[in-house]
């Protein structure tokens, strides 16, 4: 028995260890990225590379946000996640309590519709969107950066998989109660659904803060940019100054950061419910 304790202790013990190492790497390139942001301009091509900085530079932060105007691309990103967050949301569940719950004509096959969708790359349908927008008079505009984003058929899927694994027993009884389907839904079904809408409202608002590709392609002004595009134009006017740049990301990483930490306990026990490991 106590050779069986010792082992069982050593085995844990190399576990944490590994794990402590593997998040130690994962760690790695955003300890790089912070400690270049404080570096000045030389001191980042100095051989060897230093690990931190001889002196820390906090100016390169207002410095670098003031060259280009990253003010107007965090409201356009907020504003575009804001709205991804809630259409996702509203539909998500919507759609999703109506597959889990209701019987209706074609319901299998438009299941599988959204299911197919899935299989789609996102870059296949860029064409598609972009002419659908362009010939809508939304090119450049709130309304064509927002538009396609209200709908996910991730959210949808996610959804229905929660509803199906909840019990009908307080849905009954509500309806036996004279509860109509909207008061089922709003007092009953979203209330228990909050982990995995507080789960898809954190992956849709990453998605869309982190969304780099249909903001070029769907905006031209520099007052309608995103932060993820004004990052790369900024690597293109200061490709030299990497602390700068490295300044300019690990800002734009800070909303991101503070959401996931104030959604992390949602986050897990909604990974854990709906089933996906």
């Amino acid at each position: 028995m106590p050779r069986k304790t010792a082992a069982s202790g050593l085995l844990q013990l190399g576990a944490s260890a590994a794990a402590v190492a593997f998040a130690l790497v994962m760690l790695l390139p955003f300890l790089w990225m912070l400690s270049t942001s404080l570096m000045n301009e030389f001191e980042v091509f100095s051989y060897p590379p230093p690990l931190v900085p001889a002196s820390p530079r906090w100016q390169n932060y207002p410095e670098a946000l003031s060259a280009m105007p990253f003010g107007r691309f965090f409201v356009n990103s907020a504003v575009l996640a804001l709205f991804t967050v809630v259409g996702q949301v509203a539909t998500g569940a919507a759609a999703g309590y109506a597959f889990a719950r209701f019987q209706f004509a074609g319901r299998s096959a438009l299941f599988a519709g959204y299911l197919g969708a899935l299989m789609v790359p996102a870059i296949v349908l860029l064409i598609p969107r972009f002419l659908i927008v362009d010939a809508l008079g939304g090119v450049d505009t709130v309304a064509g950066l927002v538009s396609t984003e209200l709908v996910s058929a991730w959210s949808v899927f996610m959804m229905r998989q929660f509803f199906l694994a909840l019990p009908r027993d307080m849905e009954d009884a509500a309806r036996i109660d004279g509860a109509s389907e909207w008061a089922v839904f709003w007092h009953i079904a979203l209330p228990l659904a909050r982990p995995a809408l507080a789960t898809l409202a954190l992956f849709a608002f990453i998605d869309a803060w982190k969304s780099f590709l249909w903001p070029l392609v769907v905006t031209r002004s520099m007052e309608q940019r995103v932060v993820e595009v004004g990052v790369a134009s900024f690597h293109g006017l200061y490709y030299a100054n990497w602390p700068y740049q490295m300044a300019a990301a690990v800002t734009a990483l800070v909303p991101i950061i503070v959401v996931f930490l104030l959604t992390q306990r949602y986050f897990t026990r909604g990974i854990a419910l709906t089933g996906f490991k």
